[in-house]
């Protein structure tokens, strides 16, 4: 059978919200009115829910989507383990997760061994937390493709929502509610249960990626900053339908074979079956993957006195059962103004009950050495709960000293952190296998740090116990 492409006018049509309730037909009429499962939906269509919450969730919460597709996703032979019954992430279970209170920080992940590994092979697990069959906890992920996921391929989280956060080269996405195409500063999220196809646009990929096992990224609320900042609803762009008419009911001669593998419980699972996963038509609802622009993130900051908590950098946030506590929040470092007066500009020392994972999109970090052996572009830092951290010995004294005069930081640049309440382990792949560590970061970071304490002229050390 012939394969016709539909679409809303060009491939690339986005619309803009988030969280909204949205809908795209590829065809006029291909959405019924007035109900969501009719007897007999339009062109002889079927009705499929995709539910990203359980049906009771709270109105506020609840999310779910109504796809209008040629054959629904049901109709396929039975999984079975993927070739070599091979994990999908390497040490993902808790207990081979190691934890320990090091700094760490990794060199780039390279494109050595990616020159025949696609999206979906090329990823890889660097850190996590939870339990993924609890639906709890975090994955912190790289990966490295140098070539396109097949025609006839498609694949699908039953984990979580992953959020793609590209380093180097575009990522083509087809999903089963439309295309993205992704580009370095741009992110996307592709919801848990979304059938997707990777295609490499400009050559071999790089980039990080966060799976959240529990719940979905919000917008995090804006408090006394009111109405307007930060990331904006209206900045969010949702794919329009898009559809292949590829669907033969059997395997019979004509058909095309689409090879489906879903990852579950870290493990994959494939099944190839006589019909297109790409046969959305029409949909309608408020649980669909979405992209945003990093360039459109609205700085805040202070315009009087001292650094402000990094929690004004955060695009999307995943909340925890604990008022103000993310399971995972994102935030961005971006060019910015700096005006503080009699201020330490750069982030100050600090420990965290929170979790810090740090990468650079590009450009430099202005707490942190660039150049070999320093945090680069394609790099990445770990500092787990109450794990020490702050500006290198030399941004440090640069910074003590600088005359402060407003100035414009970051230009030309991006960092970003994956930070998480929760207590985060390292893989035996991200400690050992990709040979990445930089062995001695926190002495060549903070073993130069100068004394600067002098006791004052004429003072006395009291002590209350002599009192």
């Amino acid at each position: 059978m012939p394969v016709t492409q539909f679409a809303t006018k060009e491939r690339y049509k986005y619309q803009n919200g988030f969280n909204n309730h949205l809908e795209s037909e590829a065809i006029e009429g291909a959405i019924p009115t007035a109900q969501n499962s009719p007897q007999k939906p339009p062109y002889g269509l079927y009705a499929e829910k995709l539910s990203g919450t359980a049906f009771t969730a709270p109105r506020s919460e609840n999310k779910q989507t109504w796809l209008y597709r040629i054959l629904p996703s049901c109709a396929h032979p039975p999984y079975q383990p993927a070739p070599e019954s091979r994990a999908a992430q390497e040490g993902a279970a808790p207990s081979n997760l190691r934890f320990i209170p090091n700094q760490l920080r990794w060199d780039p992940f390279d494109h050595n061994d990616s020159r025949d590994l696609d999206f979906v092979s090329g990823m890889r697990l660097v850190a996590g937390a939870g339990d993924v069959t609890l639906k709890q906890g975090i994955g912190m992920l790289v990966y490295a493709a140098g070539k396109s996921m097949d025609e006839t391929a498609a694949y699908y989280s039953a984990d979580g929502d992953l959020l793609i956060v590209p380093q180097e080269g575009d990522l083509d996405i087809r999903t089963e509610f439309g295309w993205l195409l992704v580009r370095p500063m741009e992110i996307c999220v592709i919801p848990r249960g979304v059938k997707y196809q990777v295609r490499l646009s400009s050559g071999p990929a790089r980039g990080y990626a966060l799976e959240l096992y529990q719940g979905h990224f919000a917008l995090p609320e804006l408090g006394p900053i009111g109405s307007n900042g930060l990331a904006n609803a209206r900045d969010f762009q949702a794919p329009v339908a898009h559809f292949d008419e590829d669907c033969g009911a059997t395997a019979s001669e004509g058909s095309r074979l689409f090879d489906v593998t879903v990852k579950l419980n870290n493990a994959l699972f494939t099944t190839r079956q006589a019909h297109t996963p790409f046969d959305v038509v029409g949909w309608q609802g408020n649980y669909y993957p979405y992209k945003y622009d990093l360039g459109r993130f609205n700085t805040i900051g202070t315009i009087s006195y001292d650094h402000p908590d990094p929690s004004i950098f955060t695009v999307l946030s995943a909340p925890s059962g604990v008022p103000g506590t993310a399971v995972a929040d994102f935030v961005i470092f971006p060019p910015r103004w700096l005006v503080g007066e009699d201020t330490f500009r750069p982030p100050w020392y600090h420990r965290n009950t929170m979790s810090e994972f740090m990468g650079l999109i590009c450009g430099g970090y202005d707490a942190k050495r660039g150049g070999a052996g320093g945090f680069v572009p394609g790099g990445a830092s770990l500092h787990n709960v109450m794990s020490g951290h702050g500006p290198d010995a030399d941004s440090h004294e640069g910074a003590r000293s600088a005359e402060l005069k407003p100035v414009k930081v970051g230009a030309g640049s991006c960092a970003f952190m994956f930070e998480s309440c929760l207590m985060v382990g390292v893989t035996e792949w991200g400690l050992r296998t990709c040979k990445k560590v930089q062995e001695g970061y926190s002495e060549e970071s903070w073993g130069g740090v100068k004394t600067h304490w002098a006791r004052p002229a004429g003072k006395e050390v009291k002590s209350h116990l002599a009192e």
